[in-house]
């Protein structure tokens, strides 16, 4: 089974670069606080790479 991440938007997209914001709205973030489960991908940690300052990701071992 592959590991899942939990990404949590911890800091505001306003003032980010438009490539940076348009990363949180493809990874499912449009609001401060809110979480979203993805898999444990290359894509999505490279999303994840583009906007770390912004985030925070936790693994969820199943």
């Amino acid at each position: 089974m592959a590991k899942k991440l939990i990404i949590k938007q911890i800091r505001s997209g306003i003032g980010a670069k438009p490539k940076q914001r348009a990363t949180l709205r493809a990874l499912g973030l449009r609001r401060m606080q809110r979480e979203r489960t993805h898999d444990d991908t290359a894509v999505i940690r490279g999303m994840i790479n583009t906007v770390q300052h912004l985030v925070r990701v936790t693994e969820v071992k199943e």
